[in-house]
Order: C-alpha cells, then sequence, then structure tokens
C-alpha cells in the first residue's frame, strides 16, 4: 500500500516547516533573545552594584571582634581565640559527607553517598561553584545582597555527628558607639537522614538581622542549553499551596512553611522552626559566577527583638524522591521527630494529574518487586494500561463509523436549515438520537485517554528511581536519559547541537512505529474523504517526523513507554480495523436487505392490483 502525493507532499512540506524554523530561530530569534538576555543582564548588574554599595555602608558598621579577652568570652562553646587559621572539617554518616570551612562556619561540600554522579564518579555534589564571597548556609547582616561574613570563626566538635562555630563581632550603635555579640552556628546531623538541624545564635544582637542562602547551585552540573530536561525551580509551600516556578531573579512575598531549591532529581530544602520569625520575602537568584549559572534562595530573618536568640532550621538535602520526602510527615519515620512537614508537596507532580501519577507510580512499583527492572516494569505496565483503554479505543472507532453513516443526513440537515442555526441543531440532535449516536461518548474515551497521557509523561520524565536504572546495558543504562550506541567528539555543525554527539537508536524504533501505526490507521479510516483526510495524513505521517527531531534526546524511559505503545496500538489497530469492516459490511448487508424487501413489497403490489 503506497503512499499517495499528498502524503509525501505533506511529509516534505513539515521537513521545510521545520528546518525553515531552524534557520529562523538561529538566524533571527535567538540573536534578538540574546541581546534582550544581556540588556537585562545589565540592567540587573547595575542595580546590583547599587545594593553592593548600600551593603557596603551597612558591613562597615559591623566588624569582627580583634583582642577579646577570655574572662569576656566564655560560653557552652568555648573561649575566642586569636589568629584562628582556616582549616576545614569532615562529618559523615551513612548517607551523607560534608566539608565545612571554619571562614564563616560555612559549607563548601555535601555529597550524597548514595547517588552516584556519572560525570565525576562520585556522590553527587549539593554544594557546587562555592567561591570566597558565596558558600552554602552562610550568613549576611542585612538584606540579601550584604556580602557573606567572611571571618574565621572558631570551632568546637561536640561528638561525630555534631559542629558548632562562633565569634564575636562589634556593631556601631545610633550613637557610633561599639556594640558587641556573638554569632554562633551550629550544625547537628543524624546517622542515617538526610536532614540536619541547624541552630543559630545570636547574643547581645537587639535590633540585628540576618540572610540565611542555600547552596550556590545544586548537581549534578548543569547547563541549561545542553540539560534540556534538567530543571532548576524554587520551591515554597505556602500554607496549603505550593510554589514551582523556574528559577530567576525575583522577589516573592508570601508567607511560606518551607521553601528550597529543586532540580530534577535532587533538592534542597530549609524549613525554620518558627516561621514568625522570617520575613515573607524571598529572594531567588541565577546570577552568573565562574561562568556558571547559579540557583540560590535567600531567606530573612525579621530583626531581633530580644538580647538573646536561638533560631532553629531543619534542612533536607537529598534526593527528590516521594520515599523520603514523605518521612517528614510522620515523627516515627524521620530522626529528628518531625511531623506534618510536607515536603513531599516538593515532589514535581502535574498537580491535576497527580492522583492520577500516584496510582501509576504504585502499579509500577508493584510490578518491579517481581521483575526488579524498571525497563520491563515501563513495557508491563504499558501492556496494561493498553488492555484497559482498549474498550475506550474501540468505542471511539465504531463511534466514527456511525459518524460516517450520518454524514449524508448531516450534510442534507445542514443545507436544509443553513439559515436556521437553532433548528440545525434541534434536527441534528433528533438525527442522533434516532440512530442511537452519543458524540460525547466519543469524547470521553480520548479525553481520559489524554488524562493518562500527560500523568504518564510526568512519571516517565521525573520518576526519581530510573535514574541511573538500566534496562539493557550496553544500550539503555540510564532510563532517566536517551539511550547510547555510539558517541564522539568531533563538533559538527547542526548535527552536534541537535543530537549531543550521541547516535541513539530508541528515536528510530519510536518514528518507525508511530510511521507505522499512522499508515494501519489511515487504512482502516480509509471511507474518510476531502479536507479531512489530508489533515488525518498529516498527523499520521508528518508529525512523527517532526517529533524525531524533537523527542531525539528525551530520556529513554519515556521514549520507551511510546514505542512499546505504539507497537500494541499497531495490533490494537489491525483488531480493530476489522471490526469497523465487520460493522460496515453488516450495515451494507442491512440496506441490500431492505432494497430487496422493498422491491418484493412493490412486486406484490403490483400484482394484486392487475386482478
Amino acid at each position: 500500500m503506497d503512499m499517495d502525493k499528498n502524503t509525501i507532499l505533506a511529509i516534505v512540506l513539515s521537513g521545510i516547516v521545520l528546518l525553515g524554523w531552524l534557520f529562523i530561530d538561529a538566524k533571527y530569534i535567538m540573536p534578538k533573545q540574546q541581546a534582550a538576555r544581556a540588556k537585562q543582564e545589565a540592567e540587573l548588574a547595575q542595580e546590583q552594584a547599587e545594593k553592593e554599595q548600600k551593603a557596603q555602608e551597612l558591613s562597615s558598621l559591623i566588624s569582627a571582634e580583634q583582642d577579646v579577652p577570655a574572662s569576656d568570652s566564655e560560653d557552652s562553646l568555648g573561649d575566642i581565640s586569636q589568629d584562628i587559621p582556616v582549616q576545614e572539617y569532615v562529618i559523615q554518616t551513612d548517607k551523607i559527607r560534608v566539608v565545612f570551612t571554619n571562614r564563616g562556619g560555612d559549607i563548601v561540600s555535601y555529597k550524597l553517598l548514595g547517588h552516584l554522579d556519572k560525570d565525576t564518579g562520585e556522590g553527587v555534589e549539593m554544594v557546587d561553584n562555592v567561591s570566597s564571597s558565596n558558600r552554602a548556609f552562610s550568613l549576611a547582616f542585612g538584606d540579601s545582597s550584604a556580602p557573606i561574613v567572611n571571618d574565621v570563626f572558631n570551632v568546637k566538635q561536640i561528638d561525630d555527628y555534631t559542629i558548632g562555630f562562633y565569634r564575636d563581632f562589634y556593631r556601631k550603635d545610633d550613637n557610633g558607639v561599639q556594640q558587641k555579640f556573638r554569632l554562633g552556628k551550629l550544625y547537628s546531623f543524624k546517622k542515617d537522614d538526610y536532614a540536619f538541624k541547624m541552630s543559630i545564635t545570636v547574643n547581645s544582637g537587639d535590633g540585628l538581622s540576618y540572610v540565611l542562602r542555600t547552596s550556590p547551585q545544586i548537581g549534578p552540573h548543569f547547563n541549561r542549553k545542553q540539560n534540556r530536561y534538567e530543571v532548576r525551580q524554587y520551591l515554597a509551600l505556602n500554607g496549603s499551596k505550593r510554589v514551582k516556578p523556574m528559577m530567576a531573579d525575583k522577589y516573592y512575598n508570601k508567607p511560606y512553611s518551607w521553601a528550597g531549591v529543586g532540580g530534577k532529581y535532587f533538592t534542597i530544602l530549609v524549613k525554620p522552626d518558627s516561621t514568625q520569625k522570617m520575613s515573607t520575602t524571598v529572594r531567588t537568584s541565577i546570577a552568573k559566577e565562574n561562568g556558571y549559572e547559579n540557583a540560590q534562595v535567600f531567606l530573612t530573618r525579621n530583626a531581633i527583638t530580644e538580647s538573646s536568640v536561638t533560631d532553629d532550621y531543619y534542612i533536607y538535602v537529598g534526593p527528590r524522591s516521594e520515599s523520603e520526602l514523605i518521612k517528614y510527615n510522620s515523627s516515627s519515620k524521620n530522626a529528628w521527630g518531625l511531623i506534618n512537614v510536607r515536603f513531599n508537596q516538593a515532589l514535581n507532580t502535574s498537580g491535576f494529574f497527580s492522583v492520577i501519577e500516584v496510582a501509576l507510580k504504585w502499579a509500577m512499583e508493584m510490578i518491579y518487586r517481581v521483575v526488579h527492572n524498571w525497563g520491563i516494569s515501563i513495557i508491563i505496565l504499558t501492556i496494561i494500561l493498553k488492555i484497559v483503554l482498549f474498550p475506550l479505543n474501540k468505542t471511539t472507532a465504531l463511534g466514527s463509523v456511525k459518524m460516517q453513516k450520518l454524514q449524508p443526513q448531516i450534510k442534507a440537515l445542514q443545507e436544509k436549515y443553513k439559515n436556521n442555526q437553532q433548528k440545525l441543531q434541534e434536527e441534528t440532535a433528533k438525527l442522533y438520537k434516532q440512530s442511537g449516536y452519543n458524540p460525547a461518548a466519543g469524547c470521553l474515551p480520548m479525553i481520559l485517554q489524554m488524562l493518562v497521557l500527560f500523568a504518564l509523561y510526568n512519571v516517565f520524565n521525573n520518576y526519581f528511581e530510573f535514574r541511573g536504572a538500566s534496562f539493557i546495558k550496553g544500550w539503555i543504562d540510564d532510563l532517566s536519559v536517551g539511550d547510547k550506541i555510539f558517541t564522539w567528539e568531533k563538533q559538527i555543525p547542526f548535527l552536534s547541537g541537535f543530537t549531543m554527539n550521541t547516535l541513539r537508536l530508541l528515536p528510530f524504533i519510536y518514528t518507525g512505529s508511530q510511521l507505522l501505526n499512522g499508515l494501519i490507521t489511515q487504512y482502516g479510516n480509509a471511507g474518510m474523504a476531502g479536507q479531512s483526510q489530508a489533515q488525518m495524513k498529516f498527523m499520521m505521517y508528518g508529525m512523527p517526523l517532526m517529533f524525531f527531531f524533537m523527542f531525539y534526546n528525551v530520556p529513554s524511559g519515556l521514549l520507551l513507554y511510546w514505542t512499546v505503545s505504539n507497537i500494541l496500538q499497531i495490533g490494537q489497530q489491525m483488531l480493530i480495523n476489522k471490526m469497523v469492516k465487520k460493522s460496515k459490511e453488516e450495515s451494507e448487508n442491512v440496506k441490500v436487505l431492505d432494497r430487496n424487501s422493498l422491491k418484493f413489497q412493490n412486486k406484490k403490489g403490483h400484482k394484486k392490483s392487475t386482478r
């Protein structure tokens, strides 16, 4: 069965349109976007310079204690020392390895031991792109534009999982008189928990405010141009609602229970123990540092009204997976005894479809317990879904046959009542009722299938368990990224940007299955003609070729589902085609019988009249 000229023309035109769009995008649209981005960056740089100037004025009022007698500086942490050397300290649990510096009492490395970064061969680094002016969980006095505290702190390691940093500072009051206050940072970890507790103590700091920032960037390494399916999002829980926009240079002004940064598979979430002490203003930043685009959140503590305060923060640094995040809803399931924190609201679900996603994940996890291979689990789940949805597909197809039968009568009504729309609607509804055809019955199956499709897309594109999960060794080693059969280093214009220097097999199989599926579907709808037929050919042949370019680098788990779904759909469509053909034959037989019966009645009536 050969494709006709219209089909070939549609495919050629689709390719021309796609190539034309790529050319226009590279030649005209991208330069304009780059110019607009450069202008925006210049404006942001100017705004940042103004903020830094104000911050310098504030920081000049605060200075580190230089010469403190031991008798004036004793507390539960210990004595203040002079001439402290800069050193690093390490705390390691079953899940993480954290490196601290006593400069600012900050974190300079935070590796997740159970999650491998393929680029480095080590645990995923959640504190990336640190610099002398930007470290993880550092503090700044004043607002988010102020420089971080960069002085060397005293250190006291209390036990294997607890370490404290502390130092005295001076600040000038309104009369220019120096007043001393002490700043302390205490980090507490648990042996088998991704969350840790950070306690910030300020003694004699009445009137001060400070800003706590997250890591400059979370791992694995994120390149916005290359990692098209990776994300960096601002995550926050505002009462019963969650915020999930893409990271930008922006200020948000709403109360929050917790806030943080989310990548596709990993996240940092900060929960103040007392949200009443926190400013509702949260700043998010994507400022470029060291040629690397950061993704960072700044939380501001309101001005201190007591002579001495301790603020506690529970900070989750780990996988963005439901099995881990949901633990903080029940006090018995996390080491800190936290309850109803709702960190699981940070999951990258599609909101409206989240109920369907939960059901699909549960089904896939049940299958995995038996087969112990996520790729096979995807295939089995796809088979189950196709079996469950088959009656809907059949209903839609048979409904189309009924609709084709009614087309002559509908056209006649349209011609008869072309100047009376209300009468046309009434007569059309009457025709549908008499023939037993319900237009909504054809729409409902399509809507249900679309709901499942959207939910599946989000599940297969973001499901944490797919990260690093192998289906077939040497071909699909990681279901969270595209498959791979060959790679090269030489940069080839257009081709390298499109393929990321990787030859993949699954996109070709997917496109072939989609084209074959379209061919069989067209055969089943051979009775359709005119404009709808031309549109169908474009959808069946032109769209798969466009999707090939669009989905070449999608996660292999998602493309595996689509490919298996297409192959199963081919079998289902062949079966539906037989049903449709049988329905048409039965309809034709009824028409023949009706005509023969009418002829017989006419002949019989004629004979009687001649007697």
